[in-house]
């Protein structure tokens, strides 16, 4: 399932990979957790969430297209093409799918008007930018970037001291372009799309709210990794900067929604990775779409 619509607005996910890779080992990507932690989840979570063969979990890489009345935008940007990354799956890529289901969803790259990041970690910023002539140019040369000022400030303070490796060929270029605003975690593009305040995965992570002829959704970001978070909201992933507050965004994210209507783009969740969150005990369920 990669369309919906929500009201006037359009939303398409745009896959770049989906994979149970070793680099998604359970117990690696949330440290805090033992293997009996994850032995009462594993019988629900595979083979969806978990590959029953290896053991890791299965996680999407993908951006989420919002196409309404006014605007076609960009919800984060995936890994991207030919950028050196220690991930050995994510290193120096080459496949072009980004752009070619871009493509079958019928935009170009010319006709995005906003590009939106939920946080600027390098698989979420990596197609702001591709490779010309040797140069990393904006792949929506149109588009305007919008970026947390908060966000953008902490990462540029870090040069040389906590590694991001998007930094430099995947948001300094659009930044130097001139094709960056720059804004607080409670900007509203208008009303319909708006940004919500979720930090703790990084210092201004925030995730993006939509709204259409009374149909809702937010697209969660790194808020989530996986559908196992919605029963255990204090499990911490390895990247977060602010572990605690992350416990308390997600619970809240997870209060806040839980028994509602308004659908869930869990950005790393395996397909068809939006769904409703349910209450379950003083936890809560994801339900993905289409599940009976």
């Amino acid at each position: 399932m990669l369309q919906r619509q929500l009201g006037h607005i359009t939303l398409d996910r745009i896959v770049e990979t989906e994979s149970a890779d070793p680099f998604f080992d359970p117990i690696g990507f949330f440290p805090e957790t033992t293997p009996e932690d994850w032995a009462r989840h594993k019988a629900w979570l595979q083979p969806r969430a978990m590959d029953p063969v290896s053991g890791a979990l299965v996680l999407t890489i993908q951006s989420f297209l919002v196409r309404t009345r006014h605007h076609t935008i960009v919800v984060d940007t995936c890994v991207g093409d030919q950028k050196p990354r220690s991930m050995p799956r994510w290193n120096m890529t080459s496949s072009g799918r980004f752009l070619e289901n871009l493509t079958a969803a019928g935009v170009q790259p010319e006709q995005v008007d906003y590009v939106m990041c939920t946080h600027l970690h390098r698989d979420h910023v990596g197609w702001n930018t591709r490779l010309r002539d040797g140069r990393w140019v904006p792949t929506f040369p149109n588009a305007t970037y919008v970026f947390s000022r908060k966000e953008y400030d902490y990462w540029a303070t870090q040069s040389g001291q906590r590694a991001n490796e998007g930094w430099a060929d995947s948001v300094l270029p659009v930044v130097e372009a001139g094709r960056v605003t720059w804004v607080t975690n409670d900007y509203a593009l208008d009303d319909e799309v708006w940004l919500e305040p979720t930090p703790g995965h990084t210092p201004d992570h925030v995730s993006v709210h939509l709204r259409s002829n009374g149909a809702e959704a937010v697209i969660t970001g790194d808020l989530l990794h996986t559908p196992a978070q919605c029963l255990e909201p204090t499990w911490a992933m390895r990247a977060d900067f602010d572990p605690d507050l992350a416990r308390k965004t997600r619970r809240a994210f997870l209060e806040r929604y839980g028994g509602t209507d308004v659908l869930v783009c869990a950005t790393h969740f395996p397909s068809p990775s939006w769904g409703r969150v349910l209450p379950r005990g003083d936890a809560f369920w994801f339900e993905f779409a289409g599940s009976a």
